[in-house]
């Protein structure tokens, strides 16, 4: 059996799950309702993530991108559009698709300057957003660089779903979002948080107290870039 044959089988098999079926209609509402107030935000000229301070890594993007006048603008359109697509039953794939490059943008851009804010919806976003392309696979595969193709068969909503629970798929969900969560808590050593009090607590009571108030103040009060206040903390640090 061919490799478009075999991922053929296996996603018939998965539309005719009822609570597949109803996890990919979370994804769409959960995306949607993620760049709907965003997306708003920008169209209307307001900084987005005004409360916080333009010394922060992820402050001075936003602050720069505000000033960007109409490009900023035409962000908040693409997200918005990008939402009602994917609220439209027939727009998804395409909602899908316009919405997969601008959260994966932002998943970067949340790792690299460490914002508190995104580093964990993120990612989480972007493999929803996966999740919806691969539940649609019958639409997007002949993009893929396969040499052959089934027949194009636009699959239906079947006449019965099956209420078999995928007890396996959603364990892997379970551990995907925790996995994430651990990242946020031990993937970095510091991090800048949204405000300096909050980047001093990380450092109170333990041995690096000295560099690490150091680093905070590096971000919040001088406002030099994250990488510069990281080699500050580690030519400080014991």
């Amino acid at each position: 059996m061919s490799i478009s044959s075999k991922l053929d089988q296996i996603h018939s098999q998965a539309r005719q799950n009822r609570w597949l079926w109803y996890f990919s209609i979370f994804c769409r509402f959960a995306l949607a309702l993620g760049f709907i107030p965003s997306g708003l935000t920008k169209i209307i000229g307001e900084r987005f993530a005004s409360g916080l301070s333009a010394n922060h890594p992820m402050g001075h993007y936003l602050e720069a991108l505000h000033d960007t006048s109409y490009y900023y603008t035409f962000i908040g359109i693409a997200q918005l559009g990008a939402a009602i697509l994917l609220l439209i039953p027939r727009t998804v794939v395409l909602g899908a698709m316009l919405y997969l490059p601008i959260i994966l943008n932002i998943c970067i851009l949340s790792f690299a300057v460490r914002f508190d804010g995104s580093i964990v919806t993120s990612p989480l976003m972007v493999l929803a957003n996966l999740y919806i392309l691969l539940w649609n696979y019958d639409r997007v595969k002949f993009i893929l660089p396969f040499k052959k193709f089934s027949e194009p068969v636009l699959l239906g909503k079947p006449e019965k779903y099956s209420n078999k629970f995928p007890f396996l798929f959603f364990t892997g969900v379970a551990a995907t979002f925790g996995a994430v969560i651990l990242f946020f808590i031990y993937g970095h050593e510091v991090m800048p948080r949204n405000s300096q009090s909050e980047c001093q607590k990380q450092f109170i009571g333990t041995e690096n107290e000295t560099a690490g108030l150091n680093f905070c103040e590096c971000i919040h009060t001088e406002g030099r870039s994250l990488n510069e206040c990281l080699e500050v903390y580690e030519g400080a640090k014991k």
